[in-house]
C-alpha cells in the first residue's frame, strides 16, 4: 500500500458499532475482494471490498473476517483469516501480512491462516443460530460478475442450510453513511492531494495540449503524494465533450476558446475525493462562458447551504431544482411561461441539468446510504450541479466535497480555486 498506516482504533470502533446492531448470539462473516482477471494471465489492480476494509483495515486478497460478539470463547469473538504466505509467494508477489502485522493493522488479536477457517467456523456455528452475510445492495449496482462474497454465500447456505441468514448490508449501509472523524481526515487527505493536481494543471493548461496530457498531470501529482491513484476513471472533457456526462476517451486536443471540464480526484487509504472544475483552455473565460459558469457556481453555493441535519435527498433535490430553474431563466434557456405549463414530474430544468446534485462519499465514490435516511452530522456529500448546453457546446459542472455538521457545512475543498477571477489570475500569473 502506498498510503501511511491508519490508526487501528478506527476499525476497532467500526466493529464495535456493528456488534451493537447484531442480534444476540449472531455472527457476521465478511470476505475480501477477489483479484480480478483481465485476459491470459493478466489481472486488474487489487481493490479491497469496502465492507471488509471498513471493518478490518486489511488491504489484501483471500481474507475473511468473522465477528461473533457473544461467543463464549473470548478469543473467537473476532477472528481474521488470512492466506498463509510462503517464500515462493514472497519471491513472486512480495510481502504479505504476518499475523502480527494484521493485528497491528486491524486491532484483531486472533489471526489465523485461511486453511483453519472451516474447522473454526464449524465450532462457532454449533453454538450459533443466526449468520449475517454481506452482499452488494447498492441501488445502482448492475454488475453481472460473481464476486468472492457471492461464491462464499452460496457455499455457506449449501453447507449450513438450517441456519438463519440475515442481511448485513442494511446495517453497514446505515453505519457507513455517518463518518468517524478519522474517516473525514482520510477524505480530506484525498482532497488535498486532488488540489495539488489541480494547481499543477492551472499552470500547464494551454491551447494544443491533449486531454490525455492533462490526465497525466493529475496522475503524476497523485502518485507522488502517496495516493492509490484515481478515485474513478477521470473525465477530461474539452469543448463539446463536456456535454457527455461520462466522457472517458480523453483523447482530443484542447482548443483555444474552449473550456475543459475535469471530473477527477484522488483515492487515499481507500477513501475517495470527488472534484469537478472547469477551466478556460486559453486562461480567459468568454462572456457567455462566464455567465454560465457563475450560474452553476451560484447553484453549488446555494445547494451547499441546504445540507443540514434533518433534510432528505428528495426535498434537497427539489429545492436545488427550483433554484436551478431561476438560473436557467436568467441565462435565456427557459422562460417563465414554459415553467408555468411544465409537467411537475418532468421539470424543464432537466433538459440542461439532468443528473443529481449530490451523492454520499467515502470508501466508495458513490458511497452506500439509504436515499430515505435524513441528513445527519458526519455525513459527507458531494455537491455537483451542472449546466450542459449542447447547442452551444458548453458543459459546466462544479463539484466540492461537503461534511454535514450540527452547524454550518464544512467544505473539504475550500482551498481549491473555483471563482472565475482567481482562476484567471492563477492561469495568467
Amino acid at each position: 500500500m502506498k498510503y501511511d498506516p491508519i490508526d487501528p482504533n478506527l476499525f476497532i470502533k467500526n466493529r464495535k458499532k456493528l456488534s451493537g446492531r447484531m442480534r444476540p448470539g449472531a455472527i457476521a462473516i465478511v470476505n475480501s475482494s477477489d483479484i480480478m482477471p483481465t485476459s491470459a494471465d493478466g489481472t486488474m489492480p487489487f481493490k479491497q471490498d469496502a465492507s471488509f476494509f471498513y471493518l478490518s483495515g486489511i488491504d489484501q486478497e483471500e481474507s475473511i473476517l468473522l465477528v461473533a460478539p457473544d461467543f463464549p470463547n473470548e478469543s473467537y469473538k473476532e477472528i481474521l483469516f488470512l492466506k498463509e504466505t510462503s517464500e515462493l509467494i514472497a519471491i513472486w508477489e512480495g510481502h504479505k501480512y504476518t499475523k502480527e502485522e494484521a493485528t497491528q493493522t486491524s486491532g484483531i488479536k486472533t489471526v489465523m491462516w485461511l486453511d483453519q477457517f472451516e474447522n473454526v467456523l464449524n465450532t462457532i456455528l454449533a453454538e450459533t443460530a443466526t449468520i449475517y452475510l454481506d452482499s452488494n445492495e447498492h441501488i445502482r449496482n448492475s454488475s453481472q460478475v460473481e464476486t468472492r462474497t457471492d461464491r462464499f454465500n452460496k457455499w455457506l447456505k449449501k453447507v449450513y442450510p438450517l441456519h438463519e441468514i440475515e442481511r448485513l448490508a442494511p446495517i453497514l449501509t446505515d453505519l457507513r453513511s455517518v463518518k468517524e472523524e478519522q474517516e473525514i481526515e482520510m477524505i480530506q487527505k484525498a482532497c488535498d492531494i486532488t488540489e495539488k493536481g489541480f494547481r499543477k494543471v492551472l499552470k500547464t493548461l494551454k491551447p494544443g495540449i491533449g486531454e490525455y496530457e492533462v490526465e497525466a498531470e493529475y496522475a503524476y501529482e497523485f502518485l507522488r503524494n502517496r495516493a492509490s491513484g484515481f478515485a474513478f476513471e477521470p473525465i477530461m472533457a474539452s469543448g463539446a465533450n463536456a456535454c457527455v456526462l461520462h466522457y472517458l476517451d480523453n483523447n482530443q486536443i484542447c482548443k483555444d476558446g474552449d473550456l475543459i471540464l475535469m471530473d477527477v480526484a484522488a483515492c487515499y487509504g481507500n477513501y475517495n475525493a470527488d472534484m469537478t472544475r472547469v477551466l478556460p483552455v486559453n486562461g480567459r473565460f468568454t462572456h457567455r462562458q462566464k455567465e454560465v459558469y457563475n450560474a452553476v457556481l451560484r447553484v453549488k453555493n446555494y445547494a451547499t447551504e441546504l445540507l443540514s441535519p434533518g433534510g432528505t435527498i428528495q426535498e434537497y433535490h427539489e429545492a436545488v431544482g427550483e433554484f436551478m430553474t431561476e438560473q436557467l431563466i436568467g441565462l435565456g434557456l427557459l422562460n417563465k411561461k414554459e415553467i408555468e405549463n411544465q409537467d411537475p414530474k418532468y421539470p424543464l430544468y432537466k433538459k440542461y441539468f439532468m443528473h443529481g446534485t449530490s451523492h454520499h462519499l467515502g470508501i466508495n465514490v458513490h458511497d452506500v446510504a439509504s436515499i430515505y435516511k435524513r441528513f445527519e452530522p458526519g455525513m459527507v456529500m458531494t455537491v455537483e450541479p451542472g449546466i450542459y448546453i449542447r447547442e452551444e457546446g458548453i458543459g459546466i459542472r462544479l463539484e466540492d466535497d461537503i461534511v454535514i455538521t450540527s452547524d454550518k457545512p464544512i467544505n473539504l475543498m475550500k482551498n481549491i480555486p473555483i471563482e472565475v477571477e482567481e482562476i484567471e489570475d492563477l492561469m495568467n500569473s
